[in-house]
């Protein structure tokens, strides 16, 4: 008998595995200052992130997605961010350790992201190669979160249709993705969004270390 609850995991990626606030906010107020628009603070971008990066130039900037300010912007970032992805990110205290540990003990997991998609490849392969089974970010014509879309794509790939999936995650956003997904969901306090947050949105189960984690996703059977 497995020592936990689930067969397979699947993490969000900002603010649950990787802390990459820093490198967002860099290269925000980098598009932003090239074509003169006022910088934006890292609480700011704090609360702008999780619908994707289309939404997060969205509310730094303040023009809407069909003005050519907001299209210059959105391509200044990308273009800085994927040259700077890496420059101050790193993982949270015990993620590597709780993924090798996952994958040790059979546990399948997942990266699901509104993050760009090229952007998640990268860093996944900087991160977690070989650990992680499989890293999904936003695409053209697949719906972001909350939309379960991302998920059941994660499930066909690693033929999870009958397996005990958990959805892990730290904001508002995973919550609802999870519900939407019909999955069991775990909210981490380390993230971008604190834990009364958390609750206000309807979290259940939140964490604040690894050790609870896999605490939390222990087999009841199992000392």
């Amino acid at each position: 008998m497995s020592k936990y609850k689930y067969d397979a995991i699947i993490f969000d990626l900002d603010g649950t595995l990787l802390d990459t606030l820093v490198d967002l906010t860099n290269s925000v107020n980098y598009a932003l200052e090239k074509n003169g628009f006022p910088l934006r603070s890292l609480e700011e971008i704090r609360s702008f992130v999780g619908n994707g990066i289309g939404k997060l130039i969205n509310r730094a900037s303040g023009f809407g997605s069909d003005t050519p300010e907001y299209k210059q912007i959105l391509e200044d970032f990308r273009t800085h961010y994927k040259e700077h992805c890496n420059d101050n990110t790193c993982t949270y205290n015990g993620i590597d350790e709780l993924l090798t540990h996952l994958k040790n003990n059979g546990i399948l997991t997942a990266i699901v992201s509104n993050k760009a998609h090229f952007a998640v490849q990268e860093l996944e392969k900087m991160y977690f190669e070989g650990v992680v089974d499989y890293a999904l970010g936003e695409m053209e014509n697949v719906a972001k979160k909350p939309a379960p879309d991302m998920v059941n794509i994660v499930i066909e790939k690693l033929k999870l249709q009958d397996k005990k999936i958990l959805y892990v995650g730290d904001s508002d956003v995973d919550i609802m993705t999870a519900k939407n997904s019909g999955l069991d969901i775990v909210c981490v306090d380390w993230g971008f969004r604190d834990r009364d947050f958390l609750v206000a949105n309807g979290a259940q189960i939140i964490v604040g270390n690894t050790k609870e984690f896999l605490d939390v996703i222990r087999s009841p059977s199992v000392e």
